[in-house]
């Protein structure tokens, strides 16, 4: 049977691809929230859905369809909005027993996972988040290659480099993104799924150190049960390596195991689309999966920066 959706923060930038997952798994978006009401993409996806502008109207709206229309109220709500809201959109989505689909990162603190699970139990929902790399087929293949090295040796230590810069304009330190009260900062906003699958596939934090955390750029040092990782996820364009420039690329993504380069930059144009269906197959990751990485990024956010050291990642010398 076709579910209904309802989507918050559908003039953002992620949120096509959302449109797209619901679409494409046949199911059917009735409602999508805004405040910014330039969102003519909706015509490509869902064009009879209602659009709100006005979070009010929305909530009256998905609470009518869930008391008043047998059959049509919303069963998910997919959650696009800015990194601060996330928490009070989940609640929302839990008050109206629908399940939420939340993109990352799924909270700001490791204890609003806490109370997010008092609220899950007390209505019998579910909470889903997007962890798309954990679905890539190039890290599926990474990850079966550790584990199979550990039943080898299981005390094995790798070494990783992980590189991730995708270029940002001016606008963005304007946007919410900019403002790390709102976003959580660069290590956040565009690395928080990294750190998720970093853990995921070497085990549990054991140490994090903060090398360099500016609007720009965030630089640290992680040991993982099984890995010593040094990392460097920027928002500028001029950390790029020439390999990059050469190709046009403004975004590279890299992990360097043990010496060997694990380049990763395709692959990710249906990773949507797969996690929506294995959340509408009872698969979908919830919030104790997502806790390593939420602790990983709080702890580097209040962490003083050390500067460079032994343990930086090179690109650190790029940052003046």
């Amino acid at each position: 049977m076709n579910k209904n959706f309802a989507l918050i923060g559908v003039g953002g930038y992620i949120a096509p691809r959302h449109m797209k997952a619901i679409k494409e798994t046949g199911n059917n978006l009735v409602a999508a929230l805004d405040k910014s009401d330039s969102v003519g993409i909706m015509d490509s996806f869902f064009p009879q859905a209602n659009f709100f502008t006005e979070f009010e109207r929305f909530d009256r709206h998905v609470e009518k369809l869930r008391r008043e229309n047998a059959g049509k109220e919303v069963s998910y709500v997919s959650i696009c909005s800015p990194n601060y809201l996330h928490d009070a959109h989940i609640r929302f989505a839990l008050r109206t027993h629908a399940d939420p689909i939340c993109e990352k990162p799924l909270v700001l603190n490791p204890w609003n996972i806490d109370a997010l699970q008092e609220i899950e139990e007390e209505t019998g929902r579910k909470v889903n988040t997007i962890l798309q790399l954990r679905l890539h087929p190039s890290i599926i293949e990474l990850k079966q290659r550790v584990e199979r090295e550990l039943r080898e040796n299981p005390c094995k230590i790798f070494d990783v480099d992980l590189t991730y810069l995708t270029s940002r304009g001016r606008w963005y330190h304007i946007s919410w993104k900019g403002d790390d009260d709102k976003s959580g900062g660069v290590a956040t906003n565009i690395g928080v799924h990294f750190f998720d699958m970093l853990s995921y596939i070497f085990g549990s934090v054991q140490k994090n150190v903060c090398h360099v955390r500016n609007p720009d750029v965030a630089a640290g040092y992680l040991e993982l049960e099984h890995a010593r990782v040094r990392w460097f996820l920027s928002v500028s364009a001029d950390y790029l390596p020439q390999v990059a420039r050469d190709n046009g690329q403004t975004t590279y993504r890299s992990i360097i195991v043990n010496g060997d380069e694990f380049e990763f930059s395709g692959g990710f144009t249906d990773l949507h689309t797969r996690s929506y269906e294995e959340i509408l197959a009872g698969r979908g990751f919830g919030m104790e999966e997502v806790r390593n990485c939420i602790q990983i990024v709080h702890d580097f956010r209040v962490s003083d920066p050390i500067g460079l050291g032994d343990t930086s990642h090179p690109f650190c010398k790029k940052v003046k």
